[in-house]
């Protein structure tokens, strides 16, 4: 036991930064059979697993670990689906570090198992056999009763999976023409591929969930019009995409953009491929971002990627950063520059109405703050001016309002989440609500230990209501 926990953790290959800071590609090539192997060998398959309980879907993680070990990479995919429907992206985007890998008891003497990378390992291993999930459930015409989820971000796709599973027949509303909600248009193409994204929506209709886009709950159909449709209940998972801005002079500005439309348009809309694809983005040569979140260093580096010269603006040290450690060690030796103790006043304009500059002032960091952050100060007349032609604000983001504007008897809480019982339950009966409309911007694990938790009260209330 004691050659286990000296064994050193496998460091995951990478493209080299000087090769992808041209490129979109997916930066992590993921670990190899070998490195597989061996991470997985360290794994000291504790009798009190407590990474089990650091995981938000609750999946079993030495049993996947102890599959892969054996060589069956198929049973060990199978292991992880049990609880988690979408393995290819978590493996990818989930901060690990801050769960599962956190409760591992390798900490105490080096470093943790590399659990999403040995997820990532398990589900592309599938997905690169290009099996496909072309069997359709023949069946799910048939079921009864019917579930309508709105929203196909992660916790409207847990949640749809999992009903399916039970036997409810489930339709899944998405209002843009693409499913996947965020997973599709806020995380950049190097970190989440879309065609890793579009394989984990076919395996969610392979289950019988029928996707359906283009269909905007609110405007094209209400909730009484889907319970006059017959769907037994609903589950609202429409996330929270509402962009926030710092309520500063010049924001309405040519070249002022949210976290929300730049990637949205990166994303979805591939500006990056402009003339081949038909959507532009309008940015300078000099690119300022505000934020310190992950997405911050996502539109960051997505500009570095478009030729431009960063720089990323935050108000406090690098050590309080929210982002991810990996993505702030990514981005470094990519080459966006740091702006640290900075707080944006003004954004300047030319005569034309474009951005010519950013006013900012410096900061200090005093007490902490309702965060457990040290809050930040400005400095007496430290103003100065950054000379940037394009802004991007990413500093967080809010429930959009719609649903709750258009439904009557639904109750909205003071900073725009939709309120939900301790089952979940909105205030209208049968209408369920979770993830990050009833919690905020949280993470993709997160809001995916949401939806499995809506299906199962979804499934008692229909049960119950039946009796």
């Amino acid at each position: 036991m004691r050659g286990l926990k000296k064994a050193m953790r496998q460091k995951v290959r990478q493209q080299s930064p000087e090769e992808r800071r041209k490129n979109f590609n997916e930066v992590s090539l993921g670990l190899s059979d070998e490195q597989a192997k061996a991470e997985a060998k360290r794994c000291l398959q504790c009798k009190q697993p407590r990474c089990i309980e650091g995981c938000p879907v609750g999946i079993n993680i030495p049993a996947f670990i102890n599959l892969i070990l054996q060589d069956k990479r198929k049973e060990a995919l199978v292991k992880i689906k049990e609880k988690n429907n979408l393995p290819a992206i978590c493996g990818r985007v989930c901060p690990q570090e801050d769960q599962c890998e956190k409760f591992c008891v390798l900490n105490k003497t080096g470093e943790a198992i590399n659990i999403g990378a040995l997820e990532r390992y398990a589900a592309d291993c599938e997905l690169n056999r290009d099996t496909g999930y072309g069997i359709r459930d023949t069946g799910y015409e048939n079921r009864n009763p019917k579930v309508a989820v709105v929203g196909s971000g992660p916790a409207g796709l847990t949640a749809a999976a999992d009903l399916a599973k039970i036997g409810y027949q489930v339709w899944l509303f998405e209002s843009l023409h693409i499913a996947g909600g965020v997973l599709s248009y806020g995380i950049p193409e190097f970190r989440l591929p879309k065609v890793i994204v579009r394989k984990e929506l076919d395996y969610i209709s392979s289950l019988g969930v029928q996707i359906h886009t283009d269909i905007l709950v609110g405007r094209t159909f209400s909730l009484d019009d889907l319970f006059t449709q017959g769907f037994a209940a609903i589950f609202l998972a429409v996330g929270a995409g509402l962009p926030q801005f710092l309520n500063i002079s010049g924001e309405n500005l040519s070249r002022v953009y949210s976290a929300n439309e730049f990637l949205t348009r990166i994303n979805l809309m591939k500006a990056y491929r402009f003339p081949e694809y038909a959507t532009p983005i309008n940015i300078g040569d000099k690119v300022a971002v505000i934020g310190g979140g992950n997405v911050a260093f996502d539109c960051a580096r997505v500009a570095l990627r478009l030729g431009k010269d960063i720089e990323l603006i935050y108000r406090r040290t690098e050590k309080e950063m929210p982002a991810r450690q990996e993505e702030v060690e990514n981005a470094k030796v990519e080459g966006v520059k740091f702006r640290l103790l900075t707080q944006p006043v003004r954004i300047l304009g030319d005569k034309k109405g474009f951005v010519s500059g950013l006013e900012c002032i410096k900061m200090e960091l005093g007490q902490p703050d309702s965060s457990g952050r040290r809050r930040p100060i400005p400095v007496k007349d430290s103003n100065f001016i950054l000379d940037v032609d394009t802004v991007i604000v990413a500093i967080g983001q809010r429930p959009n309002p719609l649903i709750g504007k258009v439904t009557p008897g639904l109750k909205i809480n003071p900073n725009g989440t939709i309120w939900v019982n301790e089952n979940l339950m909105t205030s209208i009966p049968g209408v369920f609500a979770g993830g990050d409309i009833i919690t905020g911007a949280d993470t993709v694990i997160s809001a995916m230990g949401a939806g499995k938790r809506a299906a199962a009260e979804i499934d008692k209330y229909i049960k119950e209501s039946s009796e």
